[in-house]
């Protein structure tokens, strides 16, 4: 009897770590999840034309998504075998926190404060914060214009956090969960700005030709890199190493090309690595 009950205790002890878990095994590195699992689950943006934006077929194209799909295959994970799981600025750390996902390549710059909390592999791209206004507004044309402004931003990222910081007493700043909700609402007239990074608005202004136009030269440094799990070191080095490759072999200038090339944006050279 007893031999019987203590199999029934491991029975069900084994039955609640695998419903706990998932189903999935937990993994040290994303190196080790991409070499035994062959697949991968990557955060990514939906509405960011030329970055990361969700098709009417369901799937997901842009920049990012290139970048993703380059790193995962030298990781050993094909495209096929990758699940672009949505996110949006406020939760990306959540994500890479509670295992929602592997990895996150959604114009994710990289800063301090979020390195207390996640580690990150790259930078692969290097923007700067601008202004997104409407085709017919001559009057903001920059930072130095924005006294009195409605100005519009997403919750949780570096551009929302870099008005408050620096111009609050000149603006009113009104957050959103996406973008594409800020496009909105400048295109509705309720507010007289976008600000974000200058090659996302780009995008943001080749979808909407004539009606929106990026104006002001950069006004911040905004380093985009590779979300992962916290002292994911064997993963840093790992995807730095793909950057590399993807950096030299003109894949990633070509993924520029072909992902944003259409709004305008110059192709600037390859960023520097930077090893945490």
């Amino acid at each position: 009897m007893f031999g019987r009950s203590l199999y029934a205790v491991f029975a069900v002890v084994a039955l609640a770590a695998t419903a706990c878990g998932g189903g999935q095994e937990s993994y040290a590195s994303v190196v080790d999840k991409a070499k035994n699992d062959k697949k991968l689950v990557i955060g990514v943006k939906s509405d960011q034309p030329g970055l990361g934006l969700r098709t009417p077929d369901g799937s997901f194209a842009g920049f990012d998504i290139e970048v993703a799909k380059y790193v995962a295959k030298e990781l050993g994970v094909e495209a096929k075998d990758i699940t672009f799981k949505e996110t949006v600025s406020a939760n990306r750390e959540a994500f890479i926190q509670q295992g929602q996902v592997d990895m996150v390549v959604a114009t994710y710059s990289i800063t301090d404060a979020r390195k207390e909390k996640v580690s990150f592999a790259g930078p692969y791209f290097v923007a700067g914060q601008a202004l997104l206004v409407r085709a017919d507004d001559s009057a903001l044309t920059g930072p130095d214009a924005l006294n009195g402004k409605k100005l519009c931003s997403v919750a949780g990222s570096t551009p929302a956090q870099k008005v408050k910081t620096e111009y609050a007493k000149e603006v009113q700043l009104q957050e959103e969960r996406t973008y594409s909700a800020c496009v909105d609402r400048v295109l509705g007239g309720q507010l007289d700005a976008i600000t974000t990074d200058n090659v996302i608005l780009a995008g943001y202004a080749a979808q909407h030709a004539g009606k929106l136009k990026v104006v002001g030269e950069p006004f911040s440094t905004e380093k985009y890199g590779i979300g992962l799990k916290k002292d994911d070191k064997a993963g840093r080095d790992a995807i730095n190493n793909a950057l590399t490759k993807m950096f030299s072999d003109g894949s990633w200038k070509k993924a520029i090309e072909t992902s944003v090339g259409a709004s305008g944006f110059p192709v600037p050279a390859a960023p520097q690595l930077e090893r945490y």
